[in-house]
Formats: structure tokens, C-alpha cells, sequence
């Protein structure tokens, strides 16, 4: 089974898993060197976004193995990104075209897919960022820009429970999910379905 922990930043999702998940845990990317610019190259930046994701999805899919539930701090599957930027206006609907079609084929080739849970925080952002202001470990430098992706990150998870109905969840709960893969992970169907329900960029 593999569960997702999704949220803005300082929403308390890391702090959840940390709580609850262990060495199930499949830690988020953070910044990573090397990417290529969307402005310079878009069409590169797509490609390596969609491989960075397949990379912790294979990360969780091992963990799954390896003791029978995955725990990810934020969604492998991360096309969300790109396209509330897009909402909020701070991407071009070309960036979100290619990471769309990058993120197309790689669920066609069976390389990455949707979790069985998602446990979507939907703290409030004053409360994040009191949080933010709170924790010393972290600078979250771009705070302001996540806290404006709320609106959209909560509508995208909205259509996802639409199409796959009974995964998602709204608030961190008191305790880990447990249960049984749902299946459907690779299902490109349930793919496109979901991006037809997405609302256009504002």
C-alpha cells in the first residue's frame, strides 16, 4: 500500500510522517542541482521533473516491498506542481502542456502511477505560516508563492477523489491508513479523465 501526505508548505506534512511513518517514509526532493530552467528549456525541464518523480515512485514501490506500506512527504506523482502554478499564473500553459505530456507517457509505460491514499492537509495558511515562522530547520524561502497554490492544490485533489472516489482525504488524520493496494495505479483512463475535470488556467 502506498499512502501519500500532500499539503502546502508548512501545512505539518513532514512532521506527520515523521510521527507516523518510520522508516516507511519516502522523503520529499527537496531542491535538487542540475535542473534546466522552464523559461531556457521547457521542454528539458519537463523530461527531467517526469524522472525525478518515476525515481520516488520506484523509491516507493521498494519501501512497499520491502515491508508492505509506503509512507511519501508529498505526491511522486507531482504534475500538480506545474499546473497550479499555471492556475496562479506563474507558468506558461506551454510548461504545463509539456510536463502534462511527459507525465502522460510515463503512466502509459507503466513507470509511475497513482497511490492507493492521499491524505491531503488543508491547513489554513495563516496557521502554516506561523508554523513556517516556528520551525527553525527549514527557511521556506518561497512560502508566499505555496500558500497561493492552496486554492488550486485542494481543487486538483478534489477532481482526483471524483475520478478515483474513496482515496483522498481531506485533514491529517490521528493515525496511518493501513488497508490494501486499491489497483488502478497505471490506469491512463482514470489519467485523462482527471485532467479533462481540471479547471483552465485563471
Amino acid at each position: 500500500m502506498i499512502v501519500v501526505v500532500e499539503g502546502i508548505s508548512a501545512s505539518g506534512k513532514s512532521t506527520w510522517c515523521a510521527r507516523h511513518g518510520g522508516s516507511h517514509v519516502v522523503p520529499e526532493n527537496g531542491r535538487i542541482a542540475g535542473a534546466p530552467d522552464r523559461i531556457a528549456d521547457p521542454t528539458g525541464a519537463a523530461a527531467f521533473w517526469a524522472e525525478r518523480n518515476i525515481d520516488r515512485w520506484q523509491a516507493a514501490l521498494a519501501v512497499e516491498r520491502a515491508t508492505g506500506h509506503a509512507l511519501c512527504d508529498t505526491d511522486p506523482l507531482k504534475l500538480h506542481y506545474v499546473w497550479c502554478l499555471w492556475r496562479v499564473g506563474e507558468a506558461s500553459e506551454r510548461d504545463w502542456s509539456l510536463e502534462l505530456a511527459a507525465t502522460r507517457q510515463t503512466i502509459a509505460d507503466g513507470r509511475i502511477g497513482f497511490a492507493d491514499r492521499y491524505l491531503v492537509a488543508d491547513t489554513e495558511v495563516e496557521t502554516a505560516r506561523r508554523q513556517a515562522m516556528t520551525d527553525a530547520s527549514r527557511r521556506r524561502r518561497n512560502f508566499d508563492l505555496h500558500a497561493r497554490l492552496r486554492p488550486a492544490l485542494l481543487e486538483w485533489y478534489t477532481v482526483l477523489d471524483v475520478v478515483l472516489p474513496g482515496r483522498v482525504q481531506f485533514g491529517l488524520p490521528a493515525y496511518l491508513p493501513v488497508g490494501r493496494a486499491a489497483g488502478q495505479r497505471h490506469d491512463l483512463a482514470a489519467f485523462n479523465a482527471m485532467i479533462a475535470r481540471l479547471p483552465q488556467s485563471k
